[in-house]
Parts: structure tokens; sequence; C-alpha cells
């Protein structure tokens, strides 16, 4: 297991900056590559769409909550993805840390404890190490534009993506919640007195919005991953030197 830490800065205050990054339904456009599909009560299910050269690949996978102390603004994610043509997964254990540069500016550290498996792993941990420095870099250049482009203050329901849940219940105000709610009762009660009590799931939001492109490595980490193809390459010259000679 690799462990990775990247940092960041965020040009809001320490409190905005948590409610903002703790919003993943927000902050998932920033993220090159990933692309959020669903949500389903704490479980948040995505897609990171990669391509090297001609080679593309995905993981498709969910990310939980394990921990969130609003009060320190430390928050703990696990995330688990595999590859959809089925050559490898990734798992990894985020720790994010928030620390208050001054009273507009917040600094963000993240460590990651990665785990890799398959087409990925090839590229060890120097490449992935630069990868994700560089990823995050872009994260956060995607992030504090979104954030600059819109008023100080702003609250996550007036710039999160459009939502349908699968019950088709979208509860945006107080009145309309409790108008809801006791329908809801009611017409549990008369048609189906026997399911009364039992545990529901929670609804599943389907996300609707643009797909994802995928992070092309090649551009971000392109001479590591020539200087990890190398020996590959040097590899095969060798061998088709030997079968040269063995034909002779």
């Amino acid at each position: 297991m690799d462990k990775l830490v990247n940092e960041f800065t965020v040009n809001r205050p320490i409190d905005e900056a948590w409610a903002v990054l703790t919003d993943v339904e927000r902050i998932a456009p920033c993220m090159p590559g990933a692309q959020l599909d669903e949500v389903q009560g704490d479980v948040y299910r995505g897609v990171v769409k990669v391509k090297v050269g001609a080679i593309a690949t995905a993981f498709k996978g969910q990310a939980t909550f394990v921990e969130r102390d609003d009060a320190a603004h430390r928050a703990v994610l696990k995330g688990e993805g595999r590859d959809t043509g089925g050559k490898g997964n990734a798992d990894a254990l985020i720790t994010a840390t928030l620390e208050q540069v001054d009273s507009a500016t917040t600094k963000c550290v993240v460590e990651t404890d990665l785990k890799v498996t398959g087409r990925v792993a090839q590229f060890g941990r120097g490449v992935m190490g630069d990868i994700s420095k560089k990823l995050m870099a872009q994260f956060a250049t995607n992030l504090n534009t979104m954030l600059d482009d819109q008023p100080a203050g702003t609250t996550s329901d007036e710039t999160s993506p459009t939502a349908s849940a699968t019950t088709g219940n979208d509860v945006r105000s107080s009145a309309d919640g409790a108008a809801t709610a006791a329908t809801a009762a009611t017409a549990a009660t008369t048609e189906a007195p026997a399911t009364m009590g039992a545990p529901t799931a929670p609804v599943v939001r389907r996300i609707e919005g643009p797909a994802a492109e995928p992070i092309e490595l090649s551009g971000i980490a392109g001479p590591a991953i020539l200087k990890r193809a190398v020996p590959l390459f040097g590899g095969l010259a060798l061998l088709l030197l030997l079968l040269r000679r063995l034909r002779k």
C-alpha cells in the first residue's frame, strides 16, 4: 500500500471551505475524470475514467465517509473501485484535514493510503505520486475557479447538480416536507399496514450531469510513464536481437 500526501489551498474561510469540501455532490465535477452517478444515503457511486494514449479504462466504484469531525475540520473517506474491464481494482483511505491560513484562505492536507492492482499498478509509487500531485493541483484550480464564480456564502443547495430521486419525492421546503410526510404516513397506514416499522433503504438519487472526459495520463505524467516504458522497449529490442541470431 502506498501513502500519498498532497495539499492545496481554497479561497474561502475555513468553515465555508469545510462545507464545500464535504459536499461530494458539489465538488465531484472539479475532479478530472470523475463522474458522480448516484447517491444513496452516505454512499456516493460513480466512475473515474483514465486514458493512456490509445488505451482507455474506467474505475467504477463508491466512496463513503468513515469519519467526519466538523469541529476539528477532519474527514476520512473510504473509496473502492474496480476496472470495468476486469483487469484490476483500487482501494483508498483518504484523510483530509483543513488548516486556516488567514481569514479568507484555507489549506487542505490530503493523505491517501492507496492500494492498486492490475494495469495501473505497473506505474509504481513514483508515477502514482506524480500523477496524484498534478491531479490534486488541477482539482484545486477547478475548485477555486468554481468558487470565484460564485458569491461568498453560497449554500450547497443553490449550487449542487440537479438530482432525481427514484421515489420521486424531493422535499425542498419545511412546509412541503410536512405535507409530504403526512400524506406518506396516511398512505402507509391505509394501504400497507404490514410494512409498518420495517426498515427502509435510503433513497437512491440519480445525478444528472455531463459525462466526464477521461484523464489523459500521458499528458499529466508523460515523462514518468515513458521512463517506466524504456526498460520494456529495451527488453523487446534485446529479445528481437536474440531471435535474429537464433535464426542465422
